[in-house]
């Protein structure tokens, strides 16, 4: 009996096997951070390590200096100068939470109740830094000077009474007093705590205010319990875009203050420009620069929010 064999199937020709997916862009995304890198190191770290050897030189500019590891410049500049270290974290930290206080409510108003008026207002807040900050300063020595409308309703208040017994002005003058350099770094950071503060009002939602109401709490208690929890970020936020820049800042004090109301800035300023004693004046800027980064950890920290808008 013959056996009947079967054809082979036709052969179909094979698809080539795709290639593994070559690794492209590897680089890309190191190449797009080279820019900001080189900016922080020219401008950021390079500065701080000329800086560090300056504080540890010793000379004078006719001899020049050298770096002698002379640590003891710190000590040395931090006992000569703590209370204007202590007055700027006085100012500043009042400024910061007069700024808090003013801002406030200003944020809530156009988070919530601003409607078709939110855009001008927004307009009203940034406009004051189309202006020079030296200009803007220098207009509150019109506004707080000697039988001015302002000092004159002051003291029809009897609010000056209070702050002579605070030591915040003295007599019937505001001007040259420690209240002119707070009026001033309030007025020049208002804007820095009313920006995060409406971001971070502006991103809670409505209905939580609702769902509030239907559970029969009070204004007050949906504010305590709702709204300001939600709008912690944004304080911290605004604290510290107000309050590290006021404690640094010289231009306020040198120019609405007196001799009795210098800050730190002051003397770093008179340090490298008329003293010209270099190592004193960036060992107070190390100095300052420690005593903020501490003192911003402790706060963010205690704050229990690190989601800085």
């Amino acid at each position: 009996m013959s056996t009947l064999t079967e054809a082979p199937p036709p052969l179909v020709p094979q698809a080539p096997e795709p290639e593994p997916p070559k690794r492209r862009g590897r680089w890309t995304p190191y190449w797009l951070l080279l820019p900001g890198i080189l900016w922080l190191v020219v401008f950021f770290a390079l500065p701080m390590i000329y800086q560090a050897s300056t504080s540890v030189q010793t000379g004078s500019l006719e001899e020049g200096y050298k770096v002698t590891w002379h640590f003891a410049t710190y000590w040395d500049a931090l006992t000569a100068y703590w209370p204007q270290f202590v007055r700027s974290v006085l100012y500043a930290g009042t400024a910061t939470i007069l700024c808090l206080l003013l801002g406030y409510p200003l944020a809530y108003l156009i988070a919530f109740r601003a409607g078709r008026w939110r855009n001008l207002i927004m307009i009203l807040v940034i406009a004051p830094f189309f202006t020079s900050f030296l200009i803007r300063t220098l207009a509150w020595k019109t506004i707080l000077a000697d039988g001015g409308p302002l000092v004159g309703a002051l003291d029809t208040l009897h609010v000056l009474d209070v702050t002579n017994w605070l030591g915040w002005t003295a007599g019937d003058r505001v001007l040259a007093t420690p209240l002119a350099v707070v009026c001033g770094l309030t007025y020049n950071f208002l804007p820095f705590m009313i920006l995060p503060l409406y971001t971070s009002l502006e991103r809670i939602d409505g209905r939580l205010h609702e769902a509030a109401g239907d559970l029969y709490a009070r204004p007050w208690t949906t504010f305590r319990k709702v709204t300001f929890p939600l709008s912690m970020p944004g304080v911290v936020s605004g604290t510290l875009l107000t309050f590290i820049p006021a404690s640094g800042d010289y231009v306020n004090a040198d120019l609405l203050g007196s001799t009795d109301t210098r800050m730190v800035g002051n003397v770093i300023q008179t340090q490298f420009l008329r003293v010209l004693d270099y190592p004193t004046a960036a060992a107070l800027s190390f100095i300052l620069m420690a005593a903020i980064l501490l003192m911003v950890t402790l706060y963010i920290r205690r704050s229990g929010t690190e989601d800085l808008v």
